[in-house]
């Protein structure tokens, strides 16, 4: 057409018709924006029902989807004006009407306008439902009949998405003139706009789907890593679970919070995924972690206890005190000292093994005293009772891991940093590595693997922090020791509050919002869960 002429056609439309268009079109452009920026699948299908609604001022309308396995249109939204009805979507409220089948045996269901719609692929403009044909309206009537409700104007539009099938239906009922407040049919141009729209929509929706198919492929894969982990060792098994809990519940505590430094903290549901995925994959460095060392229950374990291999010692040592006695070489009282000191020893070497409490400085000069006892072994050699490697697991001042096993645990956490950040993260979980790694970390610097300060470090990776640690005093599944009370744990982070370890505003956080409790109804048994007096925790004023 050429140019003059399509501009005489136009300066022949009234003006305020061009106008309503031209708003009309607008609109739709802004809907296609807003649609594009919604990340949650139930809000998205009520956007674009309310928009189908508004740029067609149509009184009611509901959005269907292709169900492929079941061959039906599932209601997924559905609202009436002037009935007051929402249901479906983000309202909550269920949709109780049945799915509309796509076959009826192996014969198309072409009665139906939303299965023609969808079948067909075509739009379906119907100026009166009471006297239009070719379609099966009598559920339609029979809503009517029981609201009181007068269906008349339909049109019924099927979604496409990029790959041209159709996805689903919009469905919208009684054009209102919002002059005159009469229900008119759909104009050529509204079906052209809902027929705009729901290209824009089907579009949408299948990103949203294509992103939520990913996702959850992404978290599959990391909870397959998390479970190789647990599995590892019977003793760590949920411990990648729980934490990644835990430092969601004090996040959203920390966000609920309105005072304080903490006052600022605000998280947006982008920044709610970030993370939680850090928090799935803080611990993934343990992947490489030897299970021997994971698995170490007591101090000379490595693939067996090796104090019962002392106990055998003991009782050569027995037999030698006897054997001197029995010679005439020691008193009765003499070889009663001796069997007694031997048996204390031995009691001694055994609690020691365990790891439980902290070693003093007089029980690792025990250590190596009873070290210096000699002993006859399978060769018939003298040597020493103990031998260095046993002396220096003996005398572990805590725990049950040497300073050399101990670093290849530390270690973990430099396996995860590296992992992370090797990984080409979107822009919306960039800072994943950061917050995982930095569980280890301390507020006075004093952390590993970067020595970071408080300053230098996120809220998130704060806030992991502390979850990391409660999990660890809580965990019923270690092998050096059971699982911690309430009053015990908190006790513990207390210290680590006032000795510069963990965030003081969140640890404030934690015990004042009682996160600690709202984590232990589920996770901890019931004798752990003990009456907290808030007083009693060293840093916390209530």
């Amino acid at each position: 057409m050429p140019i003059s002429q399509h501009h005489d056609e136009a300066s022949q439309v009234p003006r305020s018709t061009l106008e309503q268009l031209l708003d009309r079109l607008s609109e739709l452009n802004a809907i296609g924006a807003s649609l594009s920026s919604e990340r949650d699948i139930n809000r998205l299908l009520e956007r674009i029902l309310d928009a189908a609604k508004k740029i067609t001022r149509a009184d009611a309308g509901t959005l269907y989807l292709v169900d492929d396995i079941n061959k039906q249109l599932t209601f997924e939204i559905l609202h009436n004006d002037s009935l007051a009805i929402r249901m479906g979507g983000a309202t909550g409220e269920p949709i109780s009407f049945y799915p509309i089948p796509l076959y009826v045996g192996d014969a198309p269901n072409h009665a139906m306008v939303v299965s023609h719609a969808a079948l067909s692929g075509e739009t379906i403009n119907i100026t009166d439902a009471y006297t239009a044909e070719g379609f099966d309206f009598s559920g339609t009537k029979k809503f009517d009949t029981k609201t009181g409700y007068r269906s008349q104007s339909f049109l019924a539009v099927p979604m496409r998405n990029h790959e041209n099938e159709v996805i689903g239906v919009l469905q919208l009922i009684n054009a209102i003139d919002h002059t005159t407040r009469q229900v008119n049919p759909f104009s050529k141009d509204d079906q052209q706009l809902l027929e705009s729209l729901s290209s824009q929509a089907a579009i949408a929706i299948s990103n949203r789907r294509l992103i939520q198919q990913l996702e959850a492929l992404f978290e599959s894969f990391i909870s397959l890593i998390n479970t190789a982990i647990d599995d590892k060792s019977s003793y760590t098994g949920g411990h990648c679970e729980r934490v990644p809990v835990l430092t969601m519940m004090l996040a959203e505590a920390a966000n609920r919070t309105k005072q304080g430094a903490l006052s600022d903290f605000n998280l947006t549901d982008k920044d709610r995924y970030e993370l939680k995925i850090a928090g799935l994959l803080h611990d993934c460095g343990k992947i490489t972690t030897p299970v021997h060392v994971v698995d170490k229950a007591t101090k000379l374990q490595t693939l067996f206890d090796r104090i019962h291999l002392l106990d055998t010692r003991f009782e050569v040592l027995k037999r030698d005190a006897r054997i001197e006695h029995l010679e005439g070489r020691s008193s009765k009282a003499q070889y009663t000292a001796r069997l007694k000191q031997l048996d204390e020893d031995r009691d001694f070497l055994r609690k020691s093994n365990i790891g439980s409490e902290k070693m003093q400085e007089a029980d690792v000069a025990r250590v190596r005293r009873i070290a210096e006892y000699q002993w006859q072994n399978v060769a018939g050699e003298k040597v020493p009772f103990l031998t260095a490697e046993e002396v220096e697991n003996l005398s572990i001042r805590s725990g049950t891991l040497t300073a050399a096993e101990r670093q290849i645990i530390n270690h973990h956490i430099v396996v995860t940093i590296k992992m992370l950040q090797s990984l080409p993260w979107p822009r919306h979980l960039r800072r994943v590595p950061e917050y995982a790694g930095g569980h280890h970390e301390r507020m006075d610097g004093k952390g590993y693997p970067n020595g970071l300060t408080r300053d230098q470090m996120s809220v998130q990776a704060r806030l992991m922090g502390i979850a990391d640690i409660f999990e660890a005093l809580t965990a019923k599944d270690r092998p050096y020791k059971a699982g911690k009370t309430l009053t015990e744990s908190l006790e513990i982070l207390g210290r680590f509050k006032e000795n510069g370890h963990i965030d003081p505003d969140l640890f404030d956080v934690f015990v004042r919002e009682k996160v600690y409790l709202e984590y232990a109804r589920r996770f901890l048994a019931p004798e752990q869960i003990d009456e907290v007096d808030d007083k009693n925790i060293p840093g916390y004023l209530p």
